[in-house]
């Protein structure tokens, strides 16, 4: 016999508990997370910070300003937000192949989702386009990347890669190039094609992984 429902967390963790997660609103799953015996604090988080985006922008301090959310509760919180950011990049053994933009966006987007800082990733491929690794080049400012070729490149001589495509995120959500993206791609495929190494694409990455590539737009 399915255990009795009852209101409040014990409701929400039933629902889990029966294998019903989907019947569990977005506020009874963020209160069972922080170990309230209500939907109470699962709605001030998301009202604060309604998900999907604002949420995964939060933080320790915004959490622990929360009246009735402590340190453990936040940490909880956190680490199911850092797993479902993994999850989104975990791949089979086998290297994927890398032919789109939106093969792009699928691999990187999950990582880059909710940062408030520029990333800036390169996606080291084979002769067939396979992924032989993801390297995070640079971390930059709110709205830039400091990126330099000599660091990108140097991980693909050493993966002996035979092209590269990269990839940054704009926390302003908007995907469109910026002149600096525009001209740092160019710098890219020249320091490339000295080094035997093409360039394929860059893709700019914005908000629900709404993106722009600049071999498609004929920026490069």
């Amino acid at each position: 016999m399915a255990p009795r429902i009852v209101g409040g967390i014990g409701s929400s963790r039933q629902m889990l508990l029966s294998g019903c997660p989907e019947s569990v609103t977005d506020a009874g799953l963020v209160s069972v997370l922080l170990g309230d015996e209500a939907e109470r604090l699962g709605r001030d988080v998301l009202r604060e910070h309604p998900a999907p985006e604002a949420l995964w922008r939060v933080s320790a301090e915004d959490l622990v300003h929360l009246p009735g959310v402590g340190p453990v509760a936040a940490a909880r919180l956190l680490a199911s937000l850092e797993m479902t950011r993994r999850v989104g990049v975990w791949r089979p053994t086998s290297r994927p192949s890398i032919s789109t933009p939106e093969d792009v966006v699928a691999l990187c987007w999950p990582q880059m989702r909710g940062s408030d800082r520029e990333r800036f990733w390169a996606l080291a491929l084979s002769t067939k386009n396979r992924l032989l690794r993801t390297v995070e080049v640079s971390v930059g400012s709110l709205n830039a990347s400091i990126v330099h070729p000599r660091e990108l490149f140097k991980e693909a001589v050493k993966l002996s890669a035979a092209s590269v495509v990269v990839a940054h995120n704009h926390p302003s959500g908007d995907p469109t190039p910026s002149g600096a993206d525009i001209q740092l791609t160019r710098r890219l495929v020249k320091a490339g094609d000295v080094l035997g190494i093409e360039v394929l694409d860059h893709v700019v990455i914005g908000d629900g992984g709404e993106h722009a590539s600049l071999r498609e737009l004929g920026l490069m």
